[in-house]
């Protein structure tokens, strides 16, 4: 695991997900995009100077304004936060997770061979 992942609560991950959405944005963009009851703008403003400070967003300013950005795409974070996952619950095995949730039934015998298939194709892409 990136000894540098740092996992996001859960108001930061509902920050971050709107500034993937928009790209760049400033605080009244993530206030127009979130849903009913808002949080206060301040919060929303200390919220993204946090994930400025754990490197997730960078920003502009314009004047006392900025408008902010993800320097850590959605997809890096997924990764990160999965193979933590892995790593903290099911001893860095995906046999362990995936037998995890077939015993639990959230996985059919249909999405496992869709999953066998697709590891498959993965496999057939990766040979010269």
């Amino acid at each position: 695991m990136n000894k540098n992942f740092k996992e996001l609560t859960k108001a930061e991950r509902e920050i971050m997900h709107i500034y993937w959405e928009l790209e760049a944005g400033f605080v009244n963009d993530v206030m127009a995009s979130l849903p009913e009851p808002k949080p206060a703008y301040n919060t929303v403003s200390t919220i993204s100077r946090i994930l400025v400070s754990k490197g997730f967003l960078s920003y502009r300013a314009y004047g006392k304004s900025h408008q902010y950005y993800p320097v850590v795409s959605k997809e890096a974070y997924t990764e990160g936060m999965m193979h933590s996952v892995m790593q903290q619950y099911f001893d860095n095995s995906f046999k362990q997770l995936v037998s995890f949730f077939s015993q639990k039934e959230k996985v059919s015998i249909e999405e496992l061979e869709e999953i066998l298939a697709l590891l498959k194709q993965e496999e057939n892409a990766k040979k010269p």
